[in-house]
């Protein structure tokens, strides 16, 4: 039997188990979804004080789609993004909030004459449940029978000859807009661009300013690397691709490319930006950008002018002889047709897979190279100051954490009163005072009870619950810091939690630990050509849960970066029905969350996210010519030990949280007040492997399990 017939047998073997991975399944019907489908929209229901009314912005929005020149237009798509494919757009361009009235990070708003509906993962069901009105159709992706987008649209519309479907091309990635196009096609359905957004045209009064804030130098001590250098980095890969001229969209690639930051988008240091690089040229795209050029700095931090920091004269024109960049006003309009006067050289042009619409087909077809980002690769893999910026950024951070924490507990067990804004406010307060520190990095999830359950629940006057020493309460926070970017949750119950509660922890906890005593070879198999995608990792997380029935539904860990996004590619640790063309292999230096959770709908939440490092790994019987890599932790807050079912834990796990709280102790503890550390003394005391003798029976499905995801893969292949 040769090896590939082996291989092809055993995952034919090994899928049989794997049940949870719902593959080769029968096709799934569609069900007909309606508004009255929802809880809230039923007879008689109370709606939530959270809901927003849109019905007046649907009238407007459809005036305008029946106004459209040639008959009209049938559907309009609202992305989530802005023209970068942000993750958190700016205030201004939340325009799938504005037309829904869900604010969730993720989903996306279609509107028909007669219908409207949104889609948004299982992180957001709840909160689009208590936020959208009864004019919209909520469609949770995930679920079984829930149809996509598209295949909604063409039901829709099947029956309207000539039917159109308009989008904003500045608003929607290539890659998704060629799909919706295919599909469509074959349907008799065209794709529309429509330049002049819709949105734009009825959101007129409390409408946001576009941001525009000042520019920082990012000072070598913490970027580690000259942004000169990093230009010449991108230089290097043209030969490689055939490009001439490399065009980066996403915001968080110019301010690492360019070591400098600002705040045009809460909790993100980025500038709203274009950049085009060429072998001789350097372009770069700012909002007001002559007065940025010479504003002073904002930032304690660096001296430099943004002018000075860039090479560039005061009018935006170079003034070096060696590298320096030309600074010009951000103009969609005057980008597009620089990119096509680059193209009329007979230059091939770069853009990443995340490129928008708009640039993308402003490239002649025969001059496009769509493909991996040049930069988001080389991103992730921090340099040697900016790993130690990040490991001395989570250890400050720890200590504004556990401060907070000790704080919070004696008090609400005194019988204080704190609700889940007033412990965000206080926590706030407590990271704003840790050296170098410039703010959230997300807005902070703080659930008590039920609003645990909410994935990313974000505490407002509205929803805000009182923590007390009866429910389970989720703290999901972290901070800006010029050296480095945090994020961290840990569960707490301040009273006696259920035995049922203990478990779904201990479950969790187990999950979390296996995936950071994972080791792994850098090649897949051995192979070293190959490397390990965090999706063939992602089980190993969840198989404790699995084991038992439970599930959650986000993905269990997402890269962070150095001062930048808290969530970066292109690696991410997640099961995906769809390979996503832009994932990379794990690989050293990159840092990625370890997060699993489990949430009881109307009862509790429960998540463990510690950030952890991807490093080179030592094992007994290392294979040939093979590098071994694993994680290490660079989270230092402890665990609620009164949660943690120990008689349920391997030897291996109880050892791993024995040296995780010895490290706490011995790194943060002598940076704490006395009452830190005593709080954090109570929770590092070492557990005796004795009480872990009848939980090696785990061991075998937790092997089986990533087996069967790993020769999924090759199997998809």
């Amino acid at each position: 039997m040769t090896r590939g017939t082996f291989a092809v047998l055993l995952a034919v073997v090994a899928l049989a188990s794997c049940d949870s991975l719902g593959q080769g399944q029968p096709h799934v019907r569609h069900r007909r979804l309606a508004v009255e489908d929802r809880p809230n929209c039923q007879p008689g229901a109370t709606p939530p004080p959270t809901v927003v009314d849109t019905t007046e912005r649907l009238h407007d929005i459809r005036q305008l789609l029946a106004a459209w020149p040639d008959g009209g237009i049938d559907a309009y798509i609202v992305p989530s993004e802005d023209a970068h494919q942000s993750e958190y757009p700016s205030d201004y361009d939340q325009r799938r909030g504005y037309i829904s009235g869900f604010t969730g990070s993720a989903g996306t708003a279609v509107v028909l004459a007669t219908h409207a509906a949104v889609w948004t993962d299982g992180r957001y069901h709840l909160e689009a449940e208590d936020t959208l009105d009864c004019n919209w159709i909520l469609m949770k992706q995930g679920v079984e029978g829930v149809p996509s987008i598209s295949d909604w649209l063409v039901d829709q519309l099947k029956n309207i000859p000539g039917a159109r479907v308009g989008a904003n091309p500045f608003l929607m990635n290539a890659r998704t807009w060629t799909s919706y196009s295919t599909i469509f096609a074959k349907a008799g359905i065209s794709m529309v661009e429509v330049n002049d957004d819709l949105i734009d045209q009825i959101w007129i009064s409390d409408r946001p300013p576009q941001p525009s804030t000042a520019i920082n130098a990012l000072p070598m001590e913490y970027a580690g690397r000259r942004w000169e250098d990093k230009v010449n980095d991108v230089r290097n890969k043209f030969d490689s691709k055939g490009a001439g001229a490399y065009i980066v969209t996403s915001l968080d690639e110019t301010a690492w490319l360019f070591n400098a930051r600002a705040t045009d988008i809460t909790y993100n240091p980025f500038f709203i930006s274009y950049a085009i690089v060429e072998t001789n040229r350097v372009r770069l795209y700012l909002l007001n950008h002559i007065s940025k050029l010479t504003d002073n700095p904002t930032d304690e931090a660096t001296t430099e002018k943004l002018n000075e920091h860039l090479n560039t004269g005061t009018d935006g024109s170079c003034t070096s002889q060696d590298i320096c960049v030309e600074v010009l006003a951000y103009n969609a309009t005057a980008v597009i047709e620089d990119i096509k006067a680059i193209a009329k050289s007979n230059v091939s042009i770069w853009v990443s897979l995340l490129c928008n619409q708009a640039i993308y087909s402003a490239i002649p077809e025969d001059q496009r190279i769509h493909d991996k980002s040049a930069i988001a690769l080389m991103k992730s893999q921090k340099n040697e100051v900016e790993r130690a910026g990040m490991q001395a950024a989570h250890i400050r951070d720890a200590v504004a954490l556990i401060e907070f924490m000790e704080k919070l507990e004696r008090e609400v067990k005194a019988g204080e009163y704190w609700s889940e804004v007033t412990a965000d406010a206080d926590l706030k307060e407590h990271r704003l005072e840790q050296d170098k520190n410039r703010g959230l990095s997300f807005g902070s999830i703080a659930g008590s009870g039920s609003n645990g359950a909410i994935i990313h629940y974000r505490p407002t006057d509205a929803t805000d619950k009182q923590i007390t020493t009866s429910d389970m309460f989720l703290l999901d926070s972290g901070g800006q810091y010029l050296d480095g970017t945090t994020d961290v949750t840990r569960t707490f119950h301040f009273g006696v939690p259920t035995d049922y509660q203990k478990e779904c922890y201990t479950r969790v906890l187990m999950g979390h630990i296996n995936l950071a005593l994972l080791k792994w070879p850098k090649g897949l198999l051995g192979m070293t050509e190959l490397g390990i995608a965090g999706r063939e990792i992602d089980a190993i997380t969840r198989a404790p849960l699995w084991e038992v029935g439970l599930i959650y539904r986000h993905g269990t860990g997402h890269g962070i970066g150095a001062y930048l996004s808290v969530h970066e590619g292109p690696g991410r640790i997640s099961l995906s029905h769809a390979l996503n063309p832009s994932d990379e292999a794990l690989d050293q230096y990159m840092f990625f969350s370890d997060e699993p959770g489990y949430y009881e709908d109307g009862q509790f939440g429960i998540r463990l996210e510690t950030i952890v490092m991807v490093e080179q790994a030592n094992v007994i019987y290392p294979f040939p010519d093979t590098e071994y890599l694993g994680f290490r932790p660079i989270t230092l807050v402890p665990y609620e030990p009164h949660l943690i079912k120990t008689e349920m834990l391997s030897t291996k796990q109880i050892q791993w949280l024995n040296d995780y709280h010895k490290r706490v102790e011995e790194e943060i503890g002598p940076k704490l007040s006395e009452a830190g550390l005593q709080w954090v003394k109570t929770r590092t005391q070492s557990i005796s492997t004795q009480t872990a003798s009848s939980a090696q029976r785990h061991a075998p499905a937790l092997l089986l399990t990533v087996l069967c995801i790993v020769l999924w893969r090759s199997y998809l292949n």
